[in-house]
């Protein structure tokens, strides 16, 4: 899908591959927190909507343009010690782009449930969730040497833990909202 979206400037050498991960691992993570904590604390299933939709575009606005910030930061720390910079044609605005859509389609897999209604929701989602984390960590291998089975399960295990981390806090804030 972000090949389509950015044309050429993804191609199989994995060019793009961290901010990829790096941005679906951490919208799937974020928008499940607020789906959990919600869940955890026992709050109206809409609120889910409101918070999740927010974070979704915020925090992965907020994630592309730190990418931006920090790439560009980067650049021009080496250029201000007379160093060439060499970016692989990797310019701060494409790897900005990438990591904010990479954040908002996978980030959005945990709120499809609460979107289209698919009841129960917080299980459907936990299911929609832990999905996205072992594809998008098993997509990994087509620009690694790694088995996709190791990929999916390592992203799967780390981002169900985070999850939990969310549910568990939402529940022990539960008498509070």
């Amino acid at each position: 899908m972000l090949e389509t979206l950015l044309g050429d400037e993804i191609h199989p050498s994995g060019k793009y591959i961290a901010e990829v991960i790096y941005g679906a691992n951490d919208g799937i993570v974020t928008t499940f927190a607020v789906v959990a904590g919600v869940a955890g604390a026992a709050l109206d299933p809409t609120i889910v909507l409101v918070l999740g939709a927010a974070n979704l575009f915020a925090d992965g606005f907020s994630m592309g343009m730190s990418n931006f910030l920090s790439r560009r930061s980067e650049a021009d720390y080496e250029a201000a010690r007379g160093n060439h910079v060499d970016d692989d044609g990797k310019s701060p605005a494409r790897t900005a782009a990438v990591t904010f859509l990479a954040f908002v389609v996978a980030g959005a897999l945990p709120l499809a449930p609460y979107v289209f209604v698919l009841t129960p929701l917080f299980p459907t989602s936990i299911l929609f969730t832990g999905v996205a984390f072992f594809v998008v960590g098993a997509s990994r291998s087509f620009v690694t040497a790694r088995h996709w089975f190791v990929n999916g399960g390592e992203m799967f295990v780390v981002g169900m833990l985070a999850a939990t981390v969310a549910f568990v806090v939402g529940t022990l804030l539960k008498g509070v909202a």
